[in-house]
């Protein structure tokens, strides 16, 4: 039996809209929630960068393309995005504080476990927690498989007590209720 509920996909395909939709439907059944999700920002229609939002409505920065930091050096970066390690770990530790809570109503939301997030070792370290823990429920999104694997993301997708969720164009809009019903299914 599983216990944690994790979608994957390919970029832009939907993931964080289907995990904003099934808080909206899991909240009118009780459940509570602590955690974060990411948010493209983008400037006339190009992406700029990514900020990380906390249920609780606090927001920093997460990543931003490097030339909006031009003279400086900076140790973590994904492709043209500079990862914000300082403001990323600020938000996102202490909205994750409560996960190995026994309280199984409430569901650890964490949008995304991706390369950038994996720079914080201390989010590592809280994440496995929280997926080891007796009393923690873990909603989160998981990039696709490609190229060469992340180990710890791999090791999270083949847990005997993780459900994953693919989400493709064809699915997204039909999916919701199943992915309602394996949370639903976990908290049991």
């Amino acid at each position: 039996m599983y216990k944690h509920v994790f979608l994957t996909g390919t970029p832009g395909i939907g993931k964080t809209t289907l995990i904003k939709k099934t808080l909206e439907a899991l909240t009118s059944l009780g459940f509570s929630f602590d955690g974060f999700y990411t948010e493209e920002i983008r400037d006339g229609g190009r992406r700029v960068g990514f900020d990380i939002v906390t249920l609780s409505g606090k927001r920093g920065i997460l990543a931003r393309i490097s030339s909006s930091f031009p003279s400086e050096k900076h140790e973590f970066r994904v492709g043209q995005y500079v990862v914000d390690i300082n403001s990323f770990e600020q938000l996102a530790l202490p909205a994750l504080n409560h996960i190995a809570s026994e309280n199984h109503k409430t569901v650890c939301v964490i949008d995304e476990i991706g390369k950038m997030e994996l720079f914080s070792q201390s989010f590592v370290y809280v994440v496995q927690k929280a997926l080891d823990s007796a009393g923690a429920l873990v909603f989160g999104t998981i990039p696709i498989a490609k190229g060469k694997p992340l180990h710890f993301i791999e090791e999270i997708r083949n847990r005997r007590d993780v459900k994953v969720f693919n989400i493709t164009k064809e699915n997204r809009d039909v999916i919701l209720q199943d992915i309602v019903a394996a949370i639903q299914d976990c908290n049991k």
